[in-house]
């Protein structure tokens, strides 16, 4: 598959790259919004493409067949750039997949996000921006899946997850590395197809995990 990521210059979007460059299955195509970005990307294995989400980036998506969404505005910005990176730069995303015809999206969301209502402090903002985003693929008609993760780690990782629609204990944690291999093996996994699901660390191998979903 042609793939572009989407936020390919974040902490799991680089991970997310480095995953499709390692793989024969796929060719990477990374969005970016500073041209600054471009040689960390080429030198990563990809092919950049800058564009920004608060404009039109409709062109980013020509030529691929799958999109990996996993921009974030991250935790130092206001609620505005977390409405508009987080929530309506998504949307845009799926609008221009389903112009173009794309075959495949895959959504980087959270856990939490279907009850942006019961958020922590200081979370409701972002998790409702999440919920919104979701929503819209669910209702877009594409081959989507969406993956919620909790709490997010910088360890290696250790591809063993536990997988499920709904974890009923949240209070584990995965590392960015691992939620990068799921992101990437659900491009191929016809059992992830129009299925929304969360995951942590495990004992179970990425791939076994999500093929039960």
């Amino acid at each position: 598959m042609n793939v572009l990521v989407i936020g390919a210059n974040g902490h799991t979007g680089r991970l997310v790259i480095k995953e499709l460059v390692n793989s024969t299955q796929h060719f990477a195509k990374a969005m970016i919004r500073k041209s600054e970005q471009t040689k960390d990307m080429e030198d990563l294995g990809a092919r950049p493409v800058v564009a920004d989400l608060e404009q039109d980036f409709s062109y980013a998506l020509d030529n691929v067949n799958a999109v990996i969404f996993a921009a974030g505005s991250g935790s130092k910005t206001g609620e505005d750039k977390t409405i508009a990176i987080d929530q309506e730069g998504a949307k845009k995303a799926v609008d221009y997949a389903k112009q173009k015809g794309i075959e495949r999206f895959i959504m980087l969301s959270s856990m939490g996000a279907d009850q942006p209502e019961n958020a922590p402090e200081g979370m409701h903002v972002y998790l409702k921006a999440k919920n919104e985003a979701d929503i819209h693929l669910q209702e877009s008609g594409l081959n989507y899946t969406i993956v919620r993760p909790g709490a997010l780690t910088t360890d290696d990782a250790t591809g063993n997850i536990i997988a499920q629609r709904s974890i009923e204990d949240k209070s584990g944690s995965i590392s960015r590395a691992d939620v990068a291999k799921v992101l990437v093996e659900s491009l191929t996994t016809l059992e992830t197809s129009h299925k929304v699901f969360e995951i942590l660390n495990g004992e179970t191998p990425v791939k076994e995990a999500i093929k039960k979903i």
